[in-house]
Order: structure tokens, then C-alpha cells, then sequence
């Protein structure tokens, strides 16, 4: 096990090279390098491509970080890496250059690019980091795992084993009812990933580790506040604007939205989620 320091989770990037620079400083990585402090790991959640202004910058700058401290960044795939690392799944106006597209295969291909990441706190507590978060109805289908290495881990053997299962698209993808198994790329924070833990409640199924996700968020940002999406739970949110970070309790547990809302435009207040003590073990 790599020893405790602090562990950064970065949200949705969406090819704004600025943001994530500006985020790795303010995280001690040198100024000019962005080489990252020996204390720094750093999860990112997927979708570093699309949107922004630079999304072959973020690319290269993300694979310098892989290359050159390969125990430190630790890159999770998202919806819109899958556009070319899987079969394309919808129509996106931007097309990222062929090198940028080969960098984001090579990762997949070599696994440097996960599907999931468990981080581990100083107490022992344990943290799953996806795309999307993991649904209680894909949760059952790989066995109910207890902890967020062997969620992890289970994750990870979908690329195999079930890979329709891994890039099941939900209600965010054509529109549809709600689905309770929506995958880790794609599960829509409040109606799938959330409300499928709510539903468990009734049944007496705990989550057993906390989740922290990007991809999609249970209020929306646009207008600069808040708006519930969810209003079934309303009760359960707590919003901390400054890092537009977003937590709701179901079945004993938590889940984090990190999804900053970045359009084609980014915002300026936001943040990673810091785990101050913690260290990345699957």
C-alpha cells in the first residue's frame, strides 16, 4: 500500500487545460511543470475531453502525469472517453485529433485508464471513485462487494466479462424510464444512482462504503444556483456552493457529486475533494 497522504478526486474537466492546471497548483504540483508533490495522489473521474477549449492539451498533460508518476494520477474512464475507447454511443460535435484519440486508447488498451478506484482513509474507511457511481442495481449483480476494493475490482473484470453491462446507458441517453442498473459511465446522479439506493432503504440494503462520482449532479449549476432536479430528495441534499460538491444520504450511506457543470465555459469556484489522510488501494 502506497503510505497515507493526501488523495485530490478531480471532477469532470471537460477539455478546459486552464482549470485543471489551476487546480493542480493550488494542490502544491510545481507552477511550471505541474509535476505533483511527493505527499499528492490524484483520482480523476473521467470526462477530461470535450466541451472545453483544449481537450488535446488536457489529454497530453494527463499523459505526461501517467508517464512520469505513474503511483500518483490515477484515471478513471468516463461517457465521452467512450466515445473512442468503445463503440461511440451518441453524436458529439467535436472530434478529438487522432493523436489525442490514440493517447486515450493506448490507456484503456495498457490499463492505465480504470473503470474505478477505492481510496482507503486513515481509519480504515474505504471510498468508491467512478465515472457515474455505482447503482444499487449493478451493485446486486456483482455479488453485493462490502468494500470499495472489491466494488473496485469487480468494475474492472466488466471490461471482460460483461462489458454491455459496464456501458449501460440509462435515462441520460435517449430519454427513457429510470434505470436501476445503469452503469458506472453512465447512471444519472439523482434518478438512477441515487434514487436506486433509495428504493433499497425499503429493503433494508445498506450501502456499505461512501461513493464519490462525477458525470452528472442532482441540482444544476447554470443560472449560478442551484436547481433541484431530484425534488424526491430534497431532504437528503447538502450543497457546498464554493466546491460545488453535492452529498446525499441513501441507505446509510453517502454519495458526492463532484461535477463541476463545466459547459463550454468553465467556472472559477470549484475545487477537488480532499482527503486529507488517505491513499489509493485498488
Amino acid at each position: 500500500m502506497t503510505a497515507v497522504g493526501r488523495v485530490a478526486v478531480i471532477g469532470d474537466i471537460g477539455g478546459h487545460r486552464a482549470q485543471l492546471t489551476r487546480a493542480l497548483v493550488r494542490l502544491g504540483a510545481d507552477p511550471d511543470t505541474y509535476r505533483l508533490p511527493p505527499d499528492l495522489q490524484v483520482v480523476q473521474v473521467g470526462d477530461l475531453v470535450h466541451r472545453g477549449p483544449d481537450s488535446p492539451g488536457v489529454v497530453a498533460l494527463v499523459d505526461r502525469l501517467l508517464t512520469d508518476q505513474p503511483g500518483q494520477w490515477h484515471q478513471l474512464a468516463g461517457n465521452h472517453e467512450g466515445q473512442y475507447v468503445d463503440t461511440p454511443a451518441f453524436d458529439w460535435p467535436e472530434v478529438l485529433p487522432a493523436a489525442a484519440q490514440d493517447t486515450l486508447r493506448d490507456w484503456w488498451g495498457s490499463g492505465r485508464m480504470r473503470v474505478a478506484a477505492a481510496v482507503t482513509l486513515d481509519d480504515g474507511e474505504q471510498v468508491l471513485v467512478t465515472h457515474a457511481g455505482l447503482t444499487s442495481g449493478l451493485h446486486r449483480r456483482l455479488g453485493r462487494p462490502r468494500t470499495a476494493d472489491a466494488a473496485a475490482a469487480a468494475l474492472g473484470a466488466l471490461r471482460e466479462t460483461d462489458p454491455a453491462a459496464l456501458w449501460r446507458a440509462g435515462t441520460m441517453l435517449g430519454g427513457g424510464a429510470p434505470d436501476f442498473s445503469a452503469g458506472p459511465m453512465w447512471a444519472e446522479a439523482g434518478a438512477e444512482l441515487a434514487a436506486s439506493w433509495v428504493a433499497d432503504e425499503v429493503l433494508g440494503v445498506q450501502l456499505p462504503f461512501t461513493q464519490v462520482h462525477g458525470h452528472s449532479s442532482v441540482i444544476g449549476w447554470e443560472r449560478g444556483e442551484p436547481v433541484l432536479r431530484a425534488p424526491e430528495l430534497r431532504d437528503r441534499i447538502q450543497v457546498q456552493r464554493a466546491d460545488r460538491h453535492v452529498a446525499v444520504t441513501a441507505a446509510d450511506g453517502l454519495l458526492l457529486g463532484i461535477d463541476p457543470g463545466f459547459g463550454r465555459t468553465a467556472h472559477s469556484r470549484w475545487a477537488p475533494l480532499l482527503f486529507p489522510e488517505a491513499t489509493v488501494t485498488a
